[in-house]
């Protein structure tokens, strides 16, 4: 049971704002904090809200360049400059005002949710969780931005706790979208083994992720890509899950676990082609959390991510999320409090969700009851781990 839970936030992370038109609008963190509230979560003995403190330019350079970080301060001050350069000033990513602020504040949260989880609970600023749902913005390279991400917080917790002495890292990543640029970052580094589930590179932005991206000379097998099919929804992806996550981080018994929860593998996220449920969510949550307890002694920093059903989805997931991690995880069945369903149509003239569950089963049949040559899925799997298990000494075939 966890016995400290720290929720980075801060009004100011919601000044990561790329427009009104622009797909990832704000509105999904001011919604899911206030969902979070209107549940009474926060005020659980076992879980603080903790404002951080934004990231340092020598925090940054952990990960990022530093022509890169002096770029992205420029355009904060003047967007007209940024030409594409450096990754934004385009349609996918481009540059506003207060751009370096709002990044580095939500870049500052996750570093300091590594920090608590490294001090740990008997440390009156430690946790055994952290969680920082503004962040999880896997795409930003170390000297370039690109699908929607300016800095890279998970790459960037990652680093410091790497500093900090962590001799094993493991982030299993599942958004829809292939977690490109934390996998570059640790690309030749074995003290760090990157898990990504998403949707097939052939599909989908940013076009990597195969199962052949194995890792560096130095790494190899340490880059880990299951990529999946379009179409599929809560069996088969739960199913992807169960045959390449748990194995793994058994084997690697990281330290500590770092997650990212895209939202946007939902049926309902307008940017990508699978079909999961918010219940498929709920469970890969709590798998999460139990094989951080299983295999890295409870230490867990989970942050956001992707996910564009701003009021369906992404509020409910992370709330799960954060349900999940204090031990106090919300039954599906629950009904969604009128007064947060009032603010949605205020905020967004839109009608919020009345409960806590799509009315998915989390039930999916696990990979080792057989292997089906036939299915897309299956061959997914079977291809990643072709690709990295006999690496770790794990056997592909087994239990098929």
């Amino acid at each position: 049971m966890s016995r400290a839970v720290h929720v980075l936030w801060d009004d100011g992370m919601t000044g990561y704002d790329f427009g009104s038109w622009h797909p990832m609008n704000p509105v999904r963190l001011r919604l899911t904090i206030d969902l979070i509230r209107a549940f009474g979560l926060h005020t659980l003995p076992e879980l603080r809200v903790r404002s951080p403190k934004s990231a340092t330019d020598a925090d940054l350079t952990m990960v990022h360049t530093d022509e890169y970080t002096a770029a992205v301060r420029a355009a904060s001050l003047d967007p007209r400059i940024a030409d594409g350069t450096f990754g934004f000033g385009t349609e996918d990513t481009p540059a506003f005002a207060g751009m370096h602020e709002a990044s580095a504040l939500i870049a500052g949260a996750s570093i300091a949710a590594a920090e608590a989880v490294w001090r740990g609970p008997e440390d009156p600023d430690g946790a055994d969780h952290a969680i920082n749902f503004a962040g999880g913005l896997h795409h930003a390279m170390p000297d370039a931005a690109g699908g929607f991400c300016i800095y890279n917080d998970p790459a960037l917790a990652i680093a410091r706790l790497l500093e900090l002495g962590a001799e094993r890292v493991a982030y299993v990543d599942i958004d829809v979208h292939h977690g490109d640029g934390v996998q570059r970052a640790f690309w030749d580094d074995p003290r760090v083994l990157t898990i990504s589930l998403h949707e097939s590179p052939r599909f989908l932005f940013p076009g990597t992720g195969f199962a052949s991206e194995i890792g560096g000379p130095d790494a190899e097998g340490f880059a880990v890509n299951v990529a999946l099919p379009p179409g599929i929804a809560d069996a088969a992806w739960l199913r992807a899950f169960d045959a390449v996550v748990p194995p793994l981080l058994a084997d690697f018994r990281p330290d500590v676990l770092v997650t990212q929860h895209g939202t946007d593998t939902h049926v309902d996220d307008p940017l990508a082609h699978l079909a999961l449920s918010l219940d498929a969510q709920r469970t890969a949550h709590a798998a999460l959390h139990a094989l951080a307890h299983e295999h890295a002694g409870g230490r867990w920093i989970a942050t956001g991510g992707g996910g564009y059903a701003t009021v369906d989805v992404v509020p409910r997931s992370w709330t799960h999320l954060v349900a999940e991690a204090a031990g106090h995880a919300i039954e599906p069945t629950r009904e969604v409090p009128l007064d947060w369903r009032e603010e949605v149509r205020m905020l967004t003239r839109q009608a919020g969700p009345h409960r806590m569950t799509d009315g998915g089963t989390g039930d999916f049949r696990p990979f080792s009851t057989g292997y089906d040559p036939a299915d897309r899925t299956d061959q997914s799997i079977l291809a990643t781990r072709r690709a990295v298990f006999p690496v770790h000494g794990l056997d592909p075939m087994f239990d098929l």
